[in-house]
């Protein structure tokens, strides 16, 4: 999911270079979206390994 953020990201960023700020702004959106959700899990499987060692 990282992956695809990153991804989205430098295309966001290609696209404003080039001037599509519509495209630009949609990829970056996506981008935040998919970095929330990878932070979400990365914690949420932190804590339940963290239960789990107990």
């Amino acid at each position: 999911m990282l992956y695809y953020a990153v991804v989205f990201f430098v295309i966001a960023i290609i696209a404003a270079i080039l001037g599509f700020s519509g495209l630009a702004a949609g990829a970056a959106g996506i981008a935040k979206i998919l970095f929330v959700v990878f932070l979400v899990v990365a914690i949420a499987t932190f804590v339940v390994n963290l239960l789990r060692g107990r």
